[in-house]
Parts: C-alpha cells; structure tokens; sequence
C-alpha cells in the first residue's frame, strides 16, 4: 500500500482529503463554529460502503423512509415497509427494493427517473433504538430483470403480490442516527391485529378511505382537468435542455471567495447514454 506524506506527517493508507456533505452544510458548520464536530463524524461515522454490521441491520428492517427530488428540486418523503430483508443487501454497495402498483401515482419512482439522488433512513425502534441513514444513487430495474441478474432473490410472502419494477441503489453514504432520541415501541402480537394486512387490494375503505377529509372539500377547489400529456420524447427534450442550460450556468461565489450554497455547481441527473 502507498505510503503518503502531509504536513511532515507519514501515512501507511490513502489520505481522505474530501469532506462528505454538501457546501450548504459546510457553509452553515463554519458559521455555527462546529466545524471541527463535523469534521470528526465525518472521519468516524461515514462510510462510502455498508459494513458487515450495517449489513446485518438492514436485514433485519421491516421499514424504512425515503426521499426524492425531481430536477427542479422538489422533495418527496414516502414510507415503504415490508417482512425483514425486503431491503435487499445485494452487496457491500447495492440496496435493491420492490415497487408495487400503490395508488398509481408513482411519485417516487417518477423523480428517481429525473434524478436518481435518493436517501433512505431506516429506525429500528423496537430493539436496538438506533438508526442508519444510506445516501446514493438509483435507477429502476425490471422485475424480470432484477432476478435474471440476481437468482438467489426470493418471491415476495405475500400470496398474489409481485413487483412492478425494483429500485436499485448504488451506496455513497452511509452513517448512523442517534439514538438518544427515538422513542422504544412494542410490535403488537399478530393475533390482535385482526385478519391481516390487506395487501394489493383495492378496496378504497381497507386503504384508509378519506381519513383526513380531503375528497370532501374537492368542490371547494373546483374540477380537475389534467393538462395535455406530453410524449417521452418531448420530455426527455425539455429535461436534455434544462440540464445543458444549468451545465453552462457559472458557479457564483461569495465575497470571501467560496462557493455561494444558493448556486451550487451542477453535477447533472441524467447519464448522457440515456435514450430519449
């Protein structure tokens, strides 16, 4: 292994000289004055792979929360859940999810297809109390394909269930979320539970029908039209020219010679050998 020398100082490993987190982050620790903390859980806690012991947790998770953006930056936080291990560890750097039909929206799914940045933040609240955040980069796979590549992957337990198209992950960061703060619950024993989950039904009232009132204050918003759909080819068109536009927009700086967080470098969304 190379041996590296800085600052009068020898190293028998590779010198990590790129700090994790985005420029906003490091913006805002300089003005707060905990640089230095950061610095630290930086050098201890972010791994650019999942370890054997986060591999292990993952396993064993039955949730977990994940956010999306689209390109122009809007967010989106979504709940998936599933028995242990639908969370696939494919390996030390690949997560793989399914995506069943839902409520057809697919909000998900449709800003990893402008933006493939997502983060996953699994809370083990009933045993260990702590959590594991994942940070990386997706891409949608189908089902068909997913298991071609992967032949160990089990079929889903629940009678009649099969995915759509799989979500894989491509690990940058992972790290821990303290635990000093997450509440300690109790699984409820499966015979109170009644008869089951009622998975892929379309029963409106077993989905949770109205339960926050929202289809009755409809008429007060008036009727909705849907908008003309556009073809992928126009799509993929209009995004092709936001992305070479924010490409050529110059990095602003600020008086002190930084780069300015409210005009981040664009690192791009789409891969250019996407098709349009």
């Amino acid at each position: 292994m190379s041996t590296f020398e800085q600052t009068g100082h020898l190293y028998a490993t590779p010198v990590r000289t790129t700090r994790p987190g985005s420029d906003g982050e490091h913006h805002v620790q300089q003005r707060m004055g905990t640089t230095e903390r950061a610095d630290k859980f930086y050098a201890d806690q972010v791994l650019d792979r999942l370890n054997t012991r986060m591999r292990e947790f993952v396993a064993r998770q039955e949730m977990f929360f994940l956010a999306t953006a689209d390109r122009h930056g809007e967010c989106d936080n979504t709940f998936r859940a599933g028995p242990p291990g639908f969370l696939h560890v494919l390996d030390e750097t690949t997560l793989a999810y399914p995506e069943y039909r839902g409520n057809g929206v697919h909000a998900s799914l449709g800003n990893i297809e402008e933006n493939p940045h997502v983060g996953i933040l699994m809370i083990d609240f009933l045993q260990d109390r702590i959590g594991l955040h994942v940070n990386g980069r997706a891409r949608v796979v189908g089902d068909d394909e997913m298991r071609r590549a992967h032949h160990g992957l089990a079929a889903d337990p629940v009678p009649g269930r099969r995915a759509l198209v799989w979500v894989e992950i491509d690990v940058e960061e992972a790290y821990v979320h303290c635990a000093k703060h997450i509440p300690h619950l109790q699984k409820v024993p499966r015979q109170s539970r009644g008869e089951g989950r009622p998975w892929g039904t379309d029963d409106f009232r077993r989905k949770g029908g109205d339960f926050f009132g929202a289809a009755a204050e409809a008429p007060e918003r008036g009727p909705f039209v849907p908008p003309p759909r556009a073809d992928a080819g126009t799509w993929r068109a209009e995004a092709q020219r936001m992305l070479e536009r924010a490409e050529r927009r110059p990095r602003a700086t600020l008086t002190d010679g930084g780069p300015d967080p409210e005009s981040p470098e664009f690192s791009g969304w789409f891969s250019r050998s996407a098709g349009a």
